[in-house]
């Protein structure tokens, strides 16, 4: 199926910001690598800004529907925290390249942009924290550790798999993923948890 111009686009400026960076690129570059026209790049985007932003919106739109699919589709702490593990870990592979220039370029975001990318981040964060919460009310996480800073170490954590993490390497993201649950889930839980945990097979034996 014959790619659109936007996607081509999108695909190219990749490929170029992590070869040169966001300011080794100009936009007479990525159209004459894309094959279009300066019609075509500024028809699909307004500036090699938003670009950039949309370039972040990919995997952040995928990781929120994700996560909130996964808390609909689940109905206790465990199981949809480890739901939401699952797809948040998954995109790092899935968009390896949008994360690693997203994270590699993001200084030279606008602050318009910025924003709404801070308020979709609030937004996952605040589901994940939101799970968090009710896992300790529920009595299956530790409630001596503060929520807010349970979730920001979750998301940090995960956060730096971009640096190291090669598509071609010795462990899949499958492994990977239950590396991390199984971090995650055993400094988290209390007994009445890590019964559950078990039952779900969410932990490495």
């Amino acid at each position: 199926m014959k790619k659109s111009v936007k996607e081509r686009i999108l695909e190219t400026s990749l490929h170029l910001f992590q070869e040169h960076g966001y300011h080794g690129v100009t936009v007479d570059k990525i159209v004459l690598e894309a094959g279009t026209s300066k019609g075509g790049f500024y028809h699909n985007y307004k500036s090699k800004d938003e670009l950039l932003y949309e370039i972040h919106d990919v995997f952040i739109s995928y990781v929120i529907e994700k996560a909130e699919l996964s808390y609909t589709e689940n109905k206790t702490p465990i199981s949809r925290l480890s739901a939401i593990l699952n797809s948040f870990i998954k995109v790092f592979d899935m968009y390896k390249p949008y994360i690693t220039v997203f994270y590699e370029e993001s200084a030279y975001l606008n602050h318009e942009f910025k924003q709404v990318i801070n308020e979709k981040r609030d937004r996952y964060r605040k589901l994940l924290e939101k799970v968090i919460v009710e896992g300790q009310e529920s009595g299956d996480f530790r409630n001596e550790l503060p929520a807010n800073i349970v979730t920001m170490a979750i998301i940090g954590m995960i956060n730096w798999t971009y640096k190291w993490f090669k598509q071609d390497g010795p462990m899949t993201m499958e492994e990977i993923t239950a590396i991390f649950k199984d971090l995650i889930l055993r400094s988290i839980v209390t007994e009445q948890g890590l019964v559950e945990a078990k039952q779900l097979n969410q932990l490495i034996e």
